[in-house]
């Protein structure tokens, strides 16, 4: 990351890389590759007493940061994260406890309270977006006396067999509600999904006809949208930190094997065709860097261009993420795509950040909709 750091989040960062290299190095993640949760949960616990989970809760309600601007300070972990391709449900938790803060009920502090201090697992149901028509929601959210009820199918959502609580996201009448729901309730159905990323664990979730009182609400019901915006912004900043880590993890693995490999008496960095390359992955990382620690400052900062920054992020991250990582598997040759070389948990790490809380596509469209509503209301 390119943030002028202080001590303190110094400390936060290497601690965090620190703790990722003994807990979870890449030859603990392969032979944790059928593990139904693909981590220990001591492991999470660990994590949360780091304060993993706690960047984006205000300090009242039990979170705090080290520097004042929460995402900032929880991109830093990210970039951690993508650099050891490393397990773990750190954007869900965050998207969830930064939801969670400040509202009153006693289901939401307590589910809360268990979610900083590692005790429970918390997943997005995003059963609704900005980016979408009211017709395009797979999940619908209805009053019934004094109860909402929830149907859809949700997919994927990441730990949800291990999750305690869901937050489910879903349309109402005059817009957007949330829910969070026990994940033992009845009417829900888990099934398990293969994924492209074998460090993390994603399942179908189906609500069927899912009943809970209405104090199980998060916010008013149909006022969800600034809320879900706001969520989505955290969660674009992490998932762009997490690529960038990635990115810089596979570029400079490729760097090296470039200077190392050689071919006909020279090292295969000194062919002018493959500079050419190299110069434009660089760029690439260049520019996703500062777009990933301009997102999170802006929505650390709450400025006006915060949605705009984010959805940036993810959309140009998104698209440069994974050529970059498809240029270094190309670069290493036939050792690249093998299981046995690294490269492969950063190429997997980044395609599936592409299409986690927005694709590139949708994150264009909504930031053409923010754009087409400013010029309207000039």
């Amino acid at each position: 990351m390119w943030h002028v750091l202080t001590s303190d989040q110094e400390l936060l960062r290497d601690t965090t890389a620190r703790f990722l290299g003994d807990q979870v190095p890449l030859s603990r993640l392969r032979k944790d590759r059928d593990d139904p949760a693909g981590f220990d949960p001591g492991y999470w616990a660990t994590g949360a007493e780091l304060g993993w989970t706690s960047l984006l809760v205000a300090e009242e309600d039990g979170g705090g940061s080290v520097s004042g601007r929460g995402a900032v300070d929880l991109a830093l972990i990210a970039y951690e994260f993508g650099r050891h391709a490393a397990p773990g449900p750190l954007v869900d938790c965050n998207v969830v406890a930064a939801a969670l803060s400040g509202q009153e009920g006693d289901v939401q502090r307590a589910a809360l309270a268990e979610i900083l201090a590692g005790k429970a697992i918390a997943s997005s149901c995003l059963g609704a977006a900005p980016w979408q028509r009211p017709d395009e929601a797979s999940v619908t959210i209805r009053r019934e006396g004094d109860d909402v009820v929830i149907d859809g199918t949700v997919r994927p959502v990441e730990s949800a067999r291990q999750a305690g609580w869901l937050l489910v996201t879903g349309r109402s009448d005059g817009g957007m509600s949330q829910v969070l729901v026990p994940a033992g309730e009845a009417g829900i159905e888990i099934r398990p999904l293969k994924g492209l990323d074998v460090t993390r664990r994603f399942a179908s979730v189906t609500l069927d006809g899912v009943k809970v009182p209405r104090a199980f609400l998060v916010g008013r019901q149909a006022d969800a949208d600034a809320a879900v915006a706001q969520q989505l912004q955290n969660a674009a900043v992490i998932l762009a930190a997490e690529s960038v880590g990635a990115m810089d993890a596979a570029f400079q693995m490729t760097l090296d094997w470039a200077f190392d490999r050689y071919t006909f008496g020279r090292a295969l960095a000194s062919y002018q065709a493959l500079k050419h390359r190299f110069a434009d992955m660089k760029s690439w990382l260049e520019a996703s860097h500062a777009v990933s620690d301009a997102a999170a400052e802006a929505v650390a900062d709450r400025t006006d261009l915060a949605q705009e920054a984010a959805s940036a992020a993810k959309a140009y991250i998104g698209e440069w993420g994974p050529e970059l990582a498809q240029d270094c598997v190309q670069l290493h040759g036939g050792i690249g795509v093998t299981y046995e070389h690294d490269l492969h948990f950063f190429l997997r790490r980044v395609t599936l950040d592409r299409l986690l809380y927005g694709t590139p596509a949708e994150h264009r469209r909504l930031l053409a909709a923010i754009q087409i509503e400013r010029e309207q209301a000039a």
